[in-house]
């Protein structure tokens, strides 16, 4: 949807309340990057399974002086492997139409990044104190939020996770069951945790009972240490770029694999119909799997892809200022912390990452992500935020949809509502919808495909926001996972 020019800004994500915190910031004179943030504490509130301070992430950066760079604060494998982390179990998400493992437990959790990420974001380039931006979500955790359909089904989907020990269950299955779809659901523990953060900074969570909290299974049965947490460094990268017709787009750039595999499949597409897009897919997985997943071989770097449960926040202001922000929290470790209200990840509990076993990672390195929060500038003078939540095929519609948006020249909704296809060791995956080009060409061409009859958020979730070079905006939430698109 196009609005006038009179607008603070606007935003799309993944639920209504982190956007609406978002508008919010807007409409009361912070810029773009404290609305960002604002919104990312939110959705540890309203997205718990997909946004947590025991996760990490990357922000994506546009100033409207024309700086653009990207903050990296993902997981970092921990400092020492420890054999004795016996904590290391395995279970299974249901989508219906297809099931995925993830391993859980303390010995499955990376030094995590969300909080150190947004207080440098803060320090940097924002205008609010960090206490004015917890503010909101304090407030909400403790008052509660209502449960969406499509949280309820993502609770349903990640069932054993949220069952895996007695405080988890008791804050997200009470009674033994998923709150309804409308019911109100708090979490005051929470609203504690982010109202020390605002009290007492960082501080507040690199020491006192926080850090005692989260260490006091991971010293039992985890790797991480006070050295992991202490010692954990955001990191501000120089962007990938890529051009798609006249647009440049900034993606994320190594040791973040997703940008880096976008850009290979730009380079062997021939066209925007469903074969082209699904033969270049196709190359790009094979020369990933070629060099055993070894990113040297592409863009010249080896940290171990993360491919993990994700959320989505875009965010661009009146002045121009642009912020893209994806965050993960994996699916969680199945245990909070103390009596704080949130997991610490699971990112070390896939299979793709640590194909050896639990103790198979590389100590004290980023770990690398698909994640990849994208800004496009047009020559025309328009900004674009965009990103995707979706695992492994946050890489297949973040380019799908860019497609569709640059280069077939649809407007923004329709370039995130549009059919979307994903190809992984040879097997093929795609919506049967109408819009679908080249379908008999697809299936003769991947013999090994699966149909799925409606949209999934199997495919991703991408949450976009343009600015026009007038200040008007444009913007979709993904349907798939109950996006939404406001004005400020």
């Amino acid at each position: 949807m196009m609005s006038a020019g009179t607008h603070a800004g606007a935003v799309a994500a993944g639920h209504e309340l982190t956007g609406q915190t978002a508008v919010e910031v807007l409409k009361s004179g912070g810029n773009a990057f404290d609305a960002a943030i604002a919104a990312a504490w939110m959705a540890c509130v309203c997205e718990p399974v997909l946004a947590s301070p025991g996760g990490g992430g990357f922000a994506m950066t546009h100033q409207a002086d024309g700086s653009t760079r990207l903050y990296d604060f993902f997981a970092q494998t921990p400092r020492t492997k420890r054999a004795d982390a016996a904590d290391f179990r395995q279970v299974f998400a249901d989508f219906g139409t297809a099931v995925q493992g993830f391993h859980i437990g303390q010995g499955a959790t990376a030094t995590p990044g969300m909080v150190p990420g947004l207080f440098r974001l803060n320090t940097e380039l924002g205008s609010w104190s960090m206490q004015d931006l917890v503010h909101p979500a304090v407030l909400a955790g403790r008052t509660g939020v209502r449960m969406t359909r499509f949280q309820r089904f993502l609770n349903t989907v990640i069932e054993p996770i949220l069952i895996a020990s007695h405080q988890a269950a008791a804050l997200f299955v009470p009674d033994g069951r998923h709150p309804a779809v409308g019911e109100m659901v708090t979490n005051p523990g929470l609203s504690a945790f982010l109202e020390l953060l605002g009290q007492n900074g960082l501080p507040g969570y690199q020491g006192g009972k926080v850090l005692e909290c989260m260490l006091e299974r991971q010293l039992v049965r985890g790797h991480l240490g006070e050295p992991d947490f202490s010692g954990y460094q955001v990191e501000r990268r120089q962007p990938l770029v890529a051009s798609i017709c006249d647009a440049t787009v900034y993606m994320n750039p190594l040791p973040s694999a997703g940008g880096t595999l976008i850009g290979h499949t730009l380079a062997h597409i021939s066209g925007t119909d469903g074969p082209s897009i699904a033969g270049a897919l196709d190359a790009t997985d094979k020369a990933r799997r070629d060099t055993g997943g070894n990113l040297k071989a592409l863009a010249r770097q080896d940290n171990p892809p993360s491919y993990r449960g994700t959320t989505h926040i875009s965010v661009i202001d009146r002045a121009g200022n642009a912020c893209a922000m994806t965050l993960s929290n994996g699916e969680g470790n199945g245990e909070l912390v103390g009596p704080f209200g949130f997991m610490l990840n699971n990112m070390l509990g896939e299979e793709d990452v640590n194909p050896f076993g639990a103790l198979g990672w590389k100590e004290d390195i980023r770990m690398s992500s698909m994640m990849c929060p994208c800004v496009a500038l047009g020559q025309d003078g328009s900004v674009v935020a965009l990103g995707s939540g979706g695992s492994n095929r946050i890489r297949s519609a973040i380019l799908q949809v860019l497609l569709r948006l640059l280069a077939d020249g649809l407007p923004v909704e329709q370039s995130i509502a549009a059919p979307r296809l994903h190809v992984e060791s040879g097997h093929l995956d795609f919506e049967d919808l109408p819009g679908l080009s080249g379908r008999t060409e697809l299936t003769t061409s991947f013999p090994d495909h699966l149909a799925w009859p409606e949209p999934n958020l199997f495919f991703g979730g991408c949450h976009m926001v343009r600015r026009t070079v007038d200040g008007r905006f444009e913007g979709a939430g993904d349907p798939r996972r109950g996006g939404v698109f406001l004005h400020a």
